[in-house]
């Protein structure tokens, strides 16, 4: 079994919730990304999303995208970055990995090699942002053939029709994209996230993860109430960014502060 698939089956069974962990692969540094991945883990993180640095992440805000610049300056690439989740797989075999990002390095690699070197590698799942799945066919072959899964998003503004059309090709679980706009942006509106999973969960079995908005374990809790987990990028990336010139000590402690408060707050009663 996958482990996106066994993690999520062992965190409903504990009646707990997904912490899922956005960071950017070689930000600020590449010597810092698995040591960084490995501190999520320690401090709470039961999913990691490595973002593959790309040069127009139009997705993303301010923060992610000077993340990703940060590891363009170093030259990290989706190769890179699918061998340092080799890496930290010598040490963890248990914390799925899902690689995020655009379609353009994926595509460039070849869906198969992709594939296969991932699925190699040690990675779980795939999302790619600007991939919608009546073109996701043929990555979607490729992935399922190694058991990968094919992660989507879903938005405030995605009609019932094409919450049906996205997950039934999802696996793994689903996105659910809580703000119109980009990363980092705006403050969460929890009736309307609340309504919005109601609709999304009378279409699928999957578990659906919120992410956008969510900065803290408050905002993190206030969602899990609706949904099977939270996902967190922006506050992390940000604060990587603002100790980038410290000791890479100091930002992995840091960062593994912040995950350990996103935690506590989240299984909070």
């Amino acid at each position: 079994m996958n482990r996106i698939d066994q993690r999520m089956q062992a965190l409903k069974e504990q009646n707990r919730k997904a912490l899922i962990t956005y960071i950017v692969s070689g930000d600020p540094t590449p010597a810092l990304t698995v040591d960084a991945m490995h501190a999520l883990v320690e401090n709470g993180a039961d999913i990691i999303e490595l973002g593959i640095p790309f040069s127009d992440p139009m997705a993303e805000g301010p923060v992610i995208q000077l993340g990703h610049e940060r590891a363009l300056e170093h030259n990290v690439s989706l190769t890179s970055t699918i061998d340092m989740v080799k890496v930290f797989r010598e040490k963890d075999q248990q914390t799925p990995i899902v690689l995020m990002g655009y379609v353009n390095p994926i595509e460039r690699m070849g869906y198969a090699t992709f594939a296969k070197m991932a699925a190699q590698a040690g990675v779980d799942g795939v999302l790619t942002v600007d991939l919608p799945p009546e073109e996701a066919v043929l990555l979607d072959e490729q992935l399922k053939a190694v058991d990968l899964k094919n992660i989507f998003l879903l938005a405030p503004t995605t009609t019932v029709q094409r919450i049906r059309e996205v997950v039934n090709v999802a696996s793994g679980f689903v996105y659910y994209v809580s703000l119109k706009g980009v990363t980092g942006a705006g403050h969460l509106d929890l009736d309307s996230v609340k309504d919005k999973l109601g609709i999304i969960q009378q279409h699928t079995d999957l578990p659906v993860c919120v992410g956008f908005g969510i900065k803290d374990g408050a905002s993190a809790k206030a969602v899990s109430q609706y949904a099977d987990g939270a996902v967190v990028g922006s506050v992390f990336v940000d604060k990587m960014g603002a100790l980038q010139n410290e000791e890479n000590q100091t930002i992995i402690d840091a960062v593994g502060q912040l995950v350990a408060d996103i935690r506590q707050g989240l299984d909070s009663e």
